[in-house]
């Protein structure tokens, strides 16, 4: 049984949205909270609070009917909120700015090329892998403001780090290969 769309396809104020905004609104409070007492439960809580309201906005856009404007702002808000809470670690030493780097690359680098082969009518959908990646990113940096790990074991937050990179850049690659494959059966079909 499934529920009727509440939402068309071009609404802007839907509760998802709404929380999506609330989640960039409150991105520079946790980026302050990161830098002032990180590792703290506050940082965490913080943390927490954040990336589990991207499943929640994930979740109501399913039953009240998904958006365009919800398709650019959920991705908009998890690079936002990701990036924005390793740029900070670095800046705490809690994290080495070239893996951070190459995250930070291949989402912006990704966001790019999505929307460019979007306006030539191609959509490339995530894999389930993409969500693995962000998953493992949220655990790093999770990690790396929890107090019992963060300042007890450093190593263990920088081990999830680089399997985010590793995730992350695999990931970027099948991007770039199912849009590959995808803009070459449009041209066939065209033909």
């Amino acid at each position: 049984m499934t529920m009727d769309a509440g939402f068309g396809p071009s609404a802007l104020a839907t509760p998802a949205n709404g929380i999506t905004i609330t989640r960039l609104a409150a991105t520079p409070f946790l980026l302050y909270v990161v830098l002032r007492s990180s590792p703290s439960y506050g940082a965490l809580a913080f943390w927490f609070i954040l990336s589990c309201t991207d499943g929640v906005d994930g979740w109501l856009a399913r039953r009240q009917g998904t958006t365009r404007s919800g398709a650019f702002l959920d991705p908009l808000a998890d690079k936002f909120v990701a990036i924005g809470a390793m740029a900070a670690l670095v800046a705490t030493g809690q994290f080495w700015w070239l893996p951070v780097s190459i995250i930070a690359a291949r989402e912006v680098g990704i966001s790019a090329y999505r929307a460019s082969v979007g306006r030539h009518g191609v959509s490339v959908p995530a894999r389930p892998l993409a969500k693995a990646k962000t998953v493992v990113q949220d655990l790093a940096v999770g990690f790396a403001v929890m107090p019992a790990v963060g300042t007890r074991h450093p190593g263990f937050a920088t081990g999830w780090l680089w399997a985010a990179v590793v995730l992350t850049v695999w990931s970027g690659a099948l991007y770039l290969i199912d849009g590959a494959k995808t803009a070459t059966a449009g041209t066939v079909d065209a033909m």
